[in-house]
């Protein structure tokens, strides 16, 4: 079972919570068990799992992703001129694995899904596969 999601980024770098996207799709699908891997299909957007209760850690992520990966650097040689988005790709990584247990994502009180956009405003895709 898989099936390959869109999704529209609205700012140069943000953190979209896919969290309930996945779990409707879990539901319509009758999953009841078994590991969900969640990827980005992009070099420069990433999957994470972090908290979803206060919007400030996503701001507090982004804003320090952007001190360790400056977009501007002098030394980057990447002729598109992106290649801060490709490391917080890296740090952050392209797919994450989760358990769903009785038809639900087993996830913390404060976890969710998110998709991380680094090289925006665009339109994405991200892949989901049970096994």
């Amino acid at each position: 079972m898989e099936k390959l999601f869109n999704v529209k980024t609205n700012q140069h770098s943000e953190m979209t919570d896919i969290t309930s996207t996945i779990e409707n799709w879990i539901k319509e699908q009758g999953v009841k068990d078994g590991v969900l891997i969640v990827s980005s299909l992009h070099t420069t957007a990433g999957i994470t799992v972090n908290e979803n209760a206060d919007p400030d850690v996503k701001t507090d992520m982004l804003m320090r992703l952007d001190e360790v990966y400056p977009w501007h650097h002098k030394q980057d040689k990447h002729g598109e001129g992106n290649t801060a988005a490709h490391l917080k790709t890296s740090t952050v990584g392209h797919a994450q694995n989760l358990v769903v247990s009785g038809g639900k994502l087993v996830l913390g009180t404060w976890q969710g899904v998110y998709f991380c956009e680094f090289d925006g405003p665009r339109s994405r895709k991200f892949h989901v596969k049970v096994m």
